[in-house]
């Protein structure tokens, strides 16, 4: 399932709970764009050739790892 924002039109404004449906939205669509960004960087995925399931294990532990670093 594929949830979009709400747009404004020339005829219909966005009511207020509409908006913060948007900023909701966004900032969860804010984290995933940024976790990409992130894995993007780690360039040693890119030779990463396994199953997918262990491909995923390592993945969430690794990003696991990261953000305990970066809570610090």
């Amino acid at each position: 399932m594929i949830i979009t924002g709400r747009k404004a039109t020339r005829n219909h404004r966005l009511t207020d709970s509409e908006k913060e449906a948007n900023r909701l939205l966004n900032r969860e669509r804010a984290a995933v764009e940024h976790g990409f960004a992130n894995l993007k960087s780690w360039r040693f995925l890119t030779k990463v050739r396994m199953n997918a399931r262990h491909a995923t294990t390592l993945l969430r532990a690794l990003l696991v790892l990261a953000n305990t670093e970066v809570h610090r």
